[in-house]
């Protein structure tokens, strides 16, 4: 699976998992991946988060379309301590591996998400109980 960088992919799964400790239950986002579309549903139910991820075969068209008319291309179910943990770590690999400079060289249009990922990285400390090393990166 590969996103295009015409959408911001890292900021969305950061953001949409940290949508996920408040109030609401779901998040959606899509990556392009020209001309696929791969939205992510992500729905929290008692600590789990339910990941699906639907294909649908032009971007241009599918966001108006239900989850129903794609094809499911992963369907899991984490711990959300878990889930968050690993998108946190996925996010600080890239920053640890690039910087904030070399993202921003590879991903062009987006810079990386460095506000999101620290928000994530204090309501993942604040609320889950995980005995995993945490490297939260700093401004």
């Amino acid at each position: 699976m590969i996103a295009s960088y015409c959408t911001d992919a890292l900021a969305d799964l950061v953001a949409a998992t940290g949508e996920l400790y408040g109030q609401q239950r779901s998040a959606r986002f899509f990556f392009d991946a020209e001309p696929q579309e791969l939205r992510w549903t992500l729905r929290t139910t008692d600590d789990a988060i339910s990941v699906t991820i639907y294909k649908f075969p032009d971007v241009a068209v599918s966001p108006d379309l239900p989850d129903s008319d794609g094809t499911v291309m992963w369907q899991s179910t984490h711990p959300r301590p878990a889930f968050a943990h690993a998108v946190l770590e996925a996010a600080n690999t890239l920053l640890r591996e690039h910087g904030e400079a070399g993202y921003r060289a590879k991903w062009a249009m987006h810079p990386f998400p460095l506000g999101l990922v620290q928000d994530l990285g204090r309501l993942h400390m604040r609320d889950d109980a995980c005995g995993l090393p945490h490297d939260v990166p700093c401004t």
